[in-house]
């Protein structure tokens, strides 16, 4: 499967430049010269990686980095020409996991790139496994054991938890979760996935509350890790 890239910033060059060399990546990009449309973006897109300007008209990429990390874990990579040492500094205390100065080669954005799925992305490709205090969701053997015991649930719920599982701290709208889980020729009501929900909680609770599936009202759920 394609890495989803979401690459932003006001100039057309760069876009065009980084979008072709992504693609010739084998990745899966989207652009947006805007703060506001970038956010539309993420929100409708969940891309795996954004690659985002600071100094935007609108909302700024601090802005928009801000606004990413309220509701996902997804590693954002920041470009900027301003290379203080202030703007880098606040640019990874909001969330960012690297900072790149313009101007640029393509080759280094690249190989930051890569540095950072495998940081971030490592575990969840390279194992058909999560783990988490007492919770172990395997799909190699499609099993579940919690608090030492194993656990039978259905396909779709194990599917489900996996899932939200493996992108610790991100949310996900129902209609995302349909998509990713049930598959584009699911046809039904996305209230589905509250049933699925609902039965998961009834079976996996962590009472210490280090990670839990939590509802974001209005939005949809994600699988909270503290």
């Amino acid at each position: 499967m394609k890495t989803k890239i979401l690459a932003v910033d006001d100039d057309p060059n760069i876009l065009d430049l980084v979008k072709l060399y992504l693609e010739k990546e084998g990745h899966e990009v989207r652009i947006a010269d805007r703060g506001g449309d970038a956010l539309e973006a993420f929100y409708a897109w969940t891309p795996d990686l954004v690659v985002l300007d600071v100094m935007m008209p609108g909302i700024d990429g601090w802005e928009v980095c801000r606004q990413i990390r309220k509701v996902s874990a997804i590693p954002v990579i920041m470009l900027s020409a301003r290379g203080e040492t202030f703007d880098k500094v606040l640019s990874l205390e909001l969330g960012a996991d690297d900072y790149i100065v313009k101007p640029f080669e393509p080759k280094e954005l690249i190989a930051r790139i890569k540095a950072v799925l495998r940081r971030t992305m490592g575990q969840a490709q390279g194992s058909e496994e999560v783990v988490f205090a007492n919770l172990t969701i395997s799909k190699t053997n499609y099993s579940i054991t919690f608090k030492g015991r194993r656990v039978e649930t259905p396909p779709r719920e194990l599917e489900l938890l996996y899932f939200l599982a493996s992108h610790p701290n991100q949310v996900f709208t129902r209609e995302q979760l349909l998509e990713k889980v049930w598959g584009f020729d699911f046809i039904g009501d996305s209230r589905t996935v509250d049933v699925h929900i609902k039965r998961l909680r009834e079976k996996f609770t962590d009472e210490t509350g280090r990670w839990d599936i939590r509802t974001i009202w209005g939005v949809g759920y994600k699988f909270e890790v503290r």
